[in-house]
């Protein structure tokens, strides 16, 4: 389910755990390892859960802030946590 009234994507278990291997190995291609912090900025969509399991997946530390937080907002959750990735 998304922000807006009938804003919904349906997904099978199967797409799911596909959609998390490509980004988890995304992920690993650009040097993220286990226990590495990355913080997510992005909507409630699909791919905010797809990001977030990948890292998990990975065992990579996420931290989310959702899109309705300004650039000052974003930058200090990014230096507090020390991340070394910003997926959008």
């Amino acid at each position: 389910e998304g922000n807006e009234p009938g804003d919904s994507v349906k997904i099978t278990y199967s797409e799911l755990l596909h959609k998390v291997c490509q980004f988890a190995n995304v992920l690993r291609s650009q040097g993220v390892r286990k226990g590495d912090r990355i913080s997510i900025y992005m909507p409630m969509i699909l791919e905010l859960v797809v990001a977030m399991l990948a890292c998990a997946r990975i065992g990579a530390l996420h931290s989310i802030v959702f899109a309705g937080f300004s650039a000052e907002s974003l930058c200090e959750r990014i230096l507090a946590c020390g991340c070394s990735l910003l997926i959008t």
